[in-house]
């Protein structure tokens, strides 16, 4: 989740083919501010990656639709899927989805080719990728087993996730957008965020890239659920949008000769959009945890994400002090930006 001159591209496909690019919601329309679709290349990449990392990584959790389909295999199949997780417990195990520039290539690389049914070009050579042949054979062997079986259970989670976050981002992703947009003294972009739906995107459960932004976000991930999946959308397009916030606690730092505080600017992307969006969500019947403060509605009120997942507990709650004195008081209109900023870094 840091801004890299990196792009994410994905490919879409029906269950059982392929087919061309595709944007999908609730209501068969385009919506605002988002694109979301689930492709196949992409799923794959990240099955792959997932079944690779699974015996190093316990944050990698096996918990998504269609992990038992390697019961139903044949031999032949699951030696092919088995050739394909040690090719990527070879290549990419060690390697972070969002941080290694390899990676991010190379989802780059399958995403321009999300109308092609193979990327090797022996069927049409608009469709050769240009990816290594080990690679590419690893690939489309894969891609036969993976749409037999798991494909079709993780893009229909991918789609139930899709149909129930629509309608909020119909309803409220203008006003959203703008609000952010205006809190971080930036311009929304003018094109659509595309958001990549997969049943597994990386131990955090969504990550983003820049330029252009992209966005992964994991269907099953149970944190991503429910009315959180709007959070989830509008806090990671929002690493698209907050570069002012960080250029301005790092400057603020250096003119105050103070060490830039490490993960400060994250914590407050997580505290903003937690805070923008908590009044126009539905209540719900939770109950608030201690570090939110406590008032008549408590316990009724929409859990900011952060909240909900204690991450202010694991190392921010100094973060959540300062932005609860001086950034909210900005977000309520009562001061500036700049003196916001300033307020916080001071108390650092």
């Amino acid at each position: 989740m840091i801004f890299l001159p990196l792009v994410i591209a994905v490919a879409v496909l029906e269950p059982a083919c392929l087919a061309g690019p595709t944007q999908f919601d609730s209501q068969n329309a385009p919506l605002p501010v988002f694109e979301l679709h689930s492709g196949f290349w992409i799923n794959l990449h990240h099955t792959l990656y997932l079944q690779a990392r699974q015996s190093r990584d316990d944050r990698a959790t096996p918990s998504m639709v269609g992990a038992g389909a390697e019961t139903h295999r044949t031999a032949n199949e699951r030696q092919v899927w088995d050739a394909a997780v040690a090719y990527y417990q070879a290549n990419y195990a060690d390697k972070d989805l969002l941080f290694n520039t390899e990676l991010m290539l190379l989802k780059n690389q399958l995403g321009e080719f999300e109308g092609c049914d193979e990327i090797s070009g022996a069927k049409k050579k608009t469709c050769d990728a240009g990816l290594p042949p080990a690679l590419t054979k690893i690939l489309e062997s894969a891609a036969v087993v993976y749409r037999a079986h798991e494909w079709p259970g993780h893009d229909r989670a991918n789609r139930l996730w899709i149909a129930g976050v629509a309608p909020l981002v119909r309803e409220k992703g203008l006003g959203l957008a703008e609000r952010l947009a205006d809190v971080y003294q930036a311009r929304w972009p003018k094109q659509k965020i595309r958001v990549d739906v997969t049943a597994y995107a990386n131990w955090a459960g969504a990550y983003t890239t820049l330029d252009p932004l992209r966005v992964v976000i994991a269907s099953t991930d149970p944190r991503n659920q429910g009315s959180a999946a709007l959070e989830i959308l509008f806090h990671e397009a929002s690493h698209g949008i907050a570069e002012p916030v960080q250029l301005a606690i790092n400057r603020e730092c250096r003119q105050r000769d103070k060490a830039i505080p490490r993960d400060l600017w994250h914590a407050l992307l997580f505290y903003t959009t937690g805070e923008v969006i908590r009044p126009v969500m539905p209540p719900q019947d939770a109950e608030a945890p201690g570090d939110v403060p406590s008032n008549a509605n408590a316990g009724k009120e929409y859990m900011p994400y952060a909240f909900r997942e204690r991450l202010y507990q694991r190392g921010w709650d100094n973060y959540l002090s300062l932005l609860r004195h001086f950034w909210q008081p900005y977000l309520d209109g009562k001061i500036s930006f700049d003196d916001a900023i300033a307020h916080m870094v001071s108390a650092l």
